[in-house]
């Protein structure tokens, strides 16, 4: 059941258009709640077991013969993904029966890929085996672009979706390469088993190279900069599925996937520096951009691209505490519990304000923060979870964003007590760019909820009149927005039930059990450095939001041209297209002579070059048969036969010839015992040269130019090697037999087995019955499409008869 149901909601994608076909009265997604509800409840049966330490591993066999399994790991880790995919995907499913109409929108599609979706990511949170972990990596990639691209009529739609699949696909690619290097340096496929040998493949050559590997995938995935620009294009996605990509499920895989490999990679400086280091830049880069966006969800994938970086930071500086030991590295595990409980509480307010975000969209027409104010009002319901979700976003109380954001200055304040990997000198800077961003992210936390809600109402520059959501439409974010208040007055209740699980699960080596785990999440920690952030990262916001009129202009210095994205246009659209399109212009002619040489040309290096690099060719005249006089007359029967075939003036000297070569060898055949294969090769000789007799007089006489067709001596070289080629494989297939001809057991099993007497009938028949039918059938197509041709021929003749 455990590895089933990672297959459910797939299982459930598959029979959903037949649903939607039979039920139309009501919205397809109150059939599609039902699968993350139950879902979620059976996921959260396993938190009794997490919460004492225990996991659960189920494993399904899928390729025994390479050791590849879906193998279903359940600890404190993945139960905690497993349970925000499930439950923010109930809301999400909930929030989108309101927000998408069933009359106006292809619904069956959109579930299908959402559910596709969910499968992909408790796939990839759950497995154990690093290919079929990339496998489920690769599935949200694909099914992450059909939902970012759901509307395709759109341009800008079908931009974002092949942006964000051509950088998240890359950094999987990337990503395996890394796994193939690890599971070589450990012998094994399993990450548990990798988990233990990390201390004795920390030394190793490829350790490296592994680690920056799967690193590039996990920043991809995780908006990492500077991969980060594909996430603001994904926004034209419909809101739902902002709400859940880019809130708590695809933009978290690489989050999962650093915390879940730092028992591993952990040990080397290189892990420490790349992970704390690209995390703090990009918590600092994103939340620098997000006040200069004018549109609603612009500013909230700016600030998915911060709060992404400040969780990524805070699980490089939690792998430090495996280089420190007793009380000082409590520090660093602290922040390894500050990763994980903002991650939970980044999910509760980043989904509330995604689906805020579509409220006001859907209720005004708009999402332009130019053209919105005043609307708090006439939306008193969607204002007051807005401002719940920012104040959290913000890191002000009583909201559970102030928890962690507390507890992310006290992590980046301990890493100038790190005195290894020169963090004692650059360790300074940590706390100040943790500061400066956290600035920053005050700004545009109040720009979001405050430039919407408050000012003047500007109903002139709205498509609709606004006004407040549905029920229906609002059960979800005020769910979300609730939480937020509820975890901050009860912290501990949940750090005991998910957080502790997780870390002890990200630091096995330094916690036996869940309960070692002695971290208490506090409200007030006195007058200690990170209150007194707080109060300046508070009064430096407050002041620059004030004055963002005269700062935001700050942003127009810098010219658009100079930026990621006009990188990557430049790169995808200038350098790739122009020079495929140069590369492809040399093979792609139209010619299909030509891409014969080329195809012959490439198979006659590949082939003739391995078996002389490799060794593989030896060249054996034992138990070969003597080369009687009559062979050799054949043979040049049959090469003039050929060269005529070839040479030839007229139509009728080439059909002569082809049927010369032909019966000669079909002579051969006689010659060499084969009477069946003899008899097979004069009967379609005979039929082939009578038909061409037949249409001989249809034929048009051959021109001029086919008439002088020159001798060439690349073709000629082509072709010569070609029976070089096979020439050679045939004479090193026969000097170096590896293993037993199966003619033997042929001879064995033909008459005790199939019950025949004529050993080639019994192989066609029995042996490769498949194989024939297959030949039948291919056979018959071509002659129903020959006759499909020929009565379209005949009926276009008649029309044009009518027609004059």
């Amino acid at each position: 059941m455990q590895v089933l149901a990672i297959f459910i909601p797939i299982i459930a994608a598959i029979l959903l258009p037949f649903l939607f076909k039979q039920v139309r009265a009501i919205h397809t997604g109150w059939f599609v709640l039902l699968v993350p509800l139950i879902l979620l409840g059976y996921y959260l049966t396993f938190v009794k077991q997490t919460i004492n330490g225990q996991s659960v591993v189920a494993t399904m066999e899928w390729i025994p013969s390479l050791d590849i399994s879906f193998t279903s790991y359940l600890d404190g880790l993945s139960i905690l993904f497993s349970i925000l995919i499930t439950g923010i995907g109930s809301l999400v499913v909930l929030y989108s029966i309101f927000y998408l109409d069933q009359t106006k929108e292809q619904l069956h599609n959109f579930y299908i890929y959402l559910l596709m979706f969910m499968t992909a990511m408790l796939g990839v949170v759950q497995s154990d085996h690093v290919i079929t972990l990339y496998l489920f990596w690769e599935l949200t990639s694909i099914s992450s672009f059909l939902l970012i691209g759901y509307w395709f009529n759109r341009d800008k739609s079908r931009f974002g979706a092949l942006k964000s699949m051509m950088i998240t696909v890359a950094g999987g690619l990337m990503m395996l390469g890394g796994f193939v290097l690890l599971s070589l340096m450990g012998g094994t496929f399993s990450i548990r088993e990798l988990i233990v040998q990390a201390p004795s493949i920390v030394t190793h050559d490829y350790f490296v190279l592994a680690l920056v590997l799967i690193l590039l995938g996990a920043f991809t995935k995780s908006a990492q900069f500077p991969f980060y620009i594909w996430l603001p294009d994904a926004m034209e996605a419909p809101t739902p599925v902002s709400a859940y990509l880019h809130s708590a499920t695809m933009v978290k895989a690489g989050i999962y996937l650093v915390a879940r490999f730092t028992p591993i990679f952990a040990l080397s400086e290189v892990w420490v520096w790349l992970v704390a280091g690209i995390g703090l830049l990009t918590l600092l880069w994103g939340s620098l951009f997000a006040s200069k966006q004018t549109d609603l969800k612009g500013i909230l994938a700016f600030s998915t691209v911060s709060q992404l970086g400040l969780i990524m930071s805070l699980l490089g500086v939690a792998a430090m505490a495996f280089h420190v030991e007793d009380a000082a590295g409590t520090i660093f595990k602290y922040a390894g519990f500050a990763a994980i409980f903002h991650l939970i509480n980044h999910a509760t307010f980043k989904g509330s304000l995604f689906m805020i975000a579509g409220i006001v969209d859907h209720e005004t027409g708009t999402r332009d923060i130019r053209k919105l104010g005043g609307l708090m009002s006439l939306m008193p319901v969607s204002f007051t979870v807005a401002l719940i979700g920012s104040f959290s976003m913000a890191g002000l109380p009583p909201f559970n964003g102030f928890l962690s954001k507390e507890m992310f200055l006290t992590g980046m304040l301990s890493v100038k007590e790190f005195d290894l990997f020169n963090f004692e000198t650059f360790g300074v800077l940590f706390p100040i760019l943790a500061w400066i961003a956290s600035v920053f992210t005050f700004v545009y936390s109040f720009y979001f909820v405050f430039k919407t809600f408050t000012g003047k109402l500007q109903a002139e520059k709205l498509p609709k009149k606004p006004h407040e959501a549905p029920i229906g439409m609002l059960v979800s974010p005020v769910i979300l927005a609730s939480l937020v208040v509820v975890v901050f007055f009860i912290p501990n209740i949940v750090g005991d039930l998910f957080v502790k699980p997780a870390v002890a699960a990200i630091q096995p080596f330094l916690y036996d059990s869940p309960d070692e785990v002695d971290i208490a999440v506090q409200a007030w920690h006195g007058f200690k450095p990170e209150f007194w952030m707080t109060v300046g990262i508070v009064a430096a916001g407050l002041l620059l939001f004030a004055l963002l009129p005269k700062w935001q202009k700050i942003y127009r210095v810098i010219p658009e041209w100079l930026s990621l994205n006009r990188l990557y246009d430049f790169i995808m659209n200038t350098v790739l297209d122009t020079a495929m399109e140069r590369f492809s212009s040399l093979y792609m002619t139209e010619s299909i002579r030509k891409y014969l040489t080329y195809m012959f040309a490439a198979i006659v290096s590949i082939v003739i070059g391995t078996l002389f690099f490799k060794d593989a060719f030896s060249l054996s005249f034992e138990n070969v048969s003597p080369i009687a006089l009559y062979d050799v007359t054949l043979l040049i029967v049959l090469v003039i036969g050929t060269l005529t075939t070839l040479f030839a003036k007229s139509r009728i000297t080439a059909i002569i010839g082809l049927g010369a070569v032909g019966y000669t060898v079909a002579l051969f055949f006689v010659i060499f015992n084969a009477p069946d294969l003899a008899l097979t090769q004069l009967v379609i000789e005979t039929i082939s040269v009578a038909l061409f007799l037949m249409a001989f007089y249809h034929l048009p006489k051959l021109g001029r130019v086919e008439e002088r067709m020159r001798f060439q001596v690349g073709r000629a070289l082509i072709a010569f090697g070609v029976g070089a080629m096979v020439t050679l494989l045939a004479l090193s297939a026969h000097s170096q037999k590896l293993v037993e001809s199966i003619s033997g057991y042929y001879k064995e099993t033909v008459y005790s087995l199939a019950g025949g007497g004529n050993i080639v009938n019994v192989i066609l028949v029995d042996y490769r019955g498949f194989d024939t039918l297959f030949e039948i059938t291919v056979l018959a197509i071509a002659g129903m499409g020959i006759y499909a041709m020929i009565k379209l021929r005949l009926s276009r003749k008649e029309k044009s008869n009518e027609n004059k």
